[in-house]
Parts: C-alpha cells; sequence; structure tokens
C-alpha cells in the first residue's frame, strides 16, 4: 500500500504495452528490486491499443501477475509479480484513465517512459497526423502526452523503446518528431514544442532490446 501510494503521488516509470513481455520481464525486475529494497516505487502500465487486456488481465487481480518460468533443470518456478501499481487506457474516450496519464506526465518526478508495443505500434500516417492532439495512434498520444509535460514547465523525460527492433529509439524519435512536427505547422502546438522534443537536455530516445519470448 505504501509503494501504491508513493507510486500513485510521485511517479518515475510508465510503461505503454501491458502485454506478456512486460509483466515477464522489466515488471519482474522491477519486483526483484522492490522486494530488496532497492527501489520504492512501482510502475504504470498504460495500454494503447488493446484495451481489454486492462480489463480482463489486470484489473480484476489488482493488477498482480503470476510469472511462471520452466528453469534448465526442469523444474517450475512461480512468482508474483506485485509491482505494478496502475493500469490505465491510453485514450481520450476513457476520460478518467486519460486525465491520470496526463497528470502523471506533468508530474516532476516522472523520469521514464517504455515501450513494448512491437514494431508496427510506432507506425503513423497523414490520417492520424491530421488528428492533432486526437491521434489515435500510440506516437501520436505519446506526443499529445508530451505537450501536456512541455507546458508543465519543459521537464525532462527518458523515452525508451525495448522492443525488438534495429534502432529501436530512433523509431520512437521519428514518431514524435512527425507529430510534433506536423502539430506546429498546423498551429496547433507552440513553435518551442518542437524545440524541446529535439533537445536532448530534455527528451532521449535511447536504443536497446528484450530479446526474449513470454508464451500465453
Amino acid at each position: 500500500a505504501a509503494v501504491a501510494k508513493k507510486t500513485h503521488d510521485e511517479p518515475t516509470w510508465v510503461h505503454f504495452g501491458a502485454g506478456n513481455i512486460f509483466r515477464a520481464f522489466p515488471a519482474a525486475i522491477l519486483n526483484d528490486a522492490l522486494n530488496t529494497g532497492k527501489y520504492d516505487r512501482g510502475v504504470i502500465v498504460a495500454e494503447s491499443f488493446d484495451y481489454e487486456i486492462i480489463d480482463k488481465a489486470y484489473r480484476p487481480y489488482n493488477n498482480l501477475s503470476l510469472l511462471v518460468s520452466l528453469q534448465s533443470n526442469g523444474t517450475i518456478e512461480k512468482k508474483v509479480i506485485a509491482s505494478i501499481t496502475e493500469s490505465l487506457k491510453a485514450d481520450k474516450q476513457f476520460g478518467e484513465d486519460w486525465a491520470r496519464l496526463v497528470q502523471i506526465f506533468q508530474a516532476p518526478t516522472l523520469q521514464m517512459v517504455t515501450f513494448t508495443i512491437t514494431e508496427k505500434g510506432y507506425s503513423f500516417n497523414d490520417a492520424d497526423l491530421a488528428r492533432g492532439l486526437d491521434a489515435v495512434f500510440a506516437m501520436g498520444k505519446l506526443t499529445a502526452l508530451l505537450y501536456e509535460r512541455y507546458k508543465a514547465g519543459k521537464l525532462p523525460l527518458t523515452l525508451q523503446s525495448t522492443d525488438n527492433c534495429s534502432h529501436n529509439g530512433d523509431h520512437v524519435k521519428a514518431g514524435v518528431k512527425a507529430y510534433a512536427e506536423r502539430w506546429a505547422q498546423d498551429g496547433i502546438v507552440e513553435a518551442g514544442f518542437v524545440d524541446y522534443i529535439n533537445d536532448s537536455s530534455k527528451i532521449t530516445y535511447p536504443w536497446s532490446m528484450i530479446d526474449k519470448i513470454t508464451p500465453r
């Protein structure tokens, strides 16, 4: 309860992509850190595509998961993953969830946003760019939330893709840049927002990878 409250009040990490990879690896690592006292806050998960997973796999179980691992010696290890403190649907049609995401992105304590949304999740097209702040693709929603962070004081943030694709951080940057530039061109956002998302002292897009599978 103390971890959940601290995470709610002073969030540091949001993850987009509520599937098995996230629960079995990033959330499990944080779970170990919490259990050993190395960290004091959980992770907030947001799903921008398959909203049903929040209703079926997260909220009925208080955001807890059971990780079952087959060891090299044939034994089975079971571990409860309790590091996920909130699960949110990342879309404006879910008003309370979206308002909470805006609040999180405005928080000075937020340090990192990570992604397991598959390579297709970083795509965008002209139709979605034209939707402005009501974009429905993941990178458009992310950019809309980043604009809230920009307006809250141009606060810094790391955008960390962990999807298994080459130069994955560049996929995030390309998407955010495309939306920001189009919106600035259309007069939807301030011109300074484009400078903000391109300023490496404010927003960073590192490369990384998780080369693992998690069967259902």
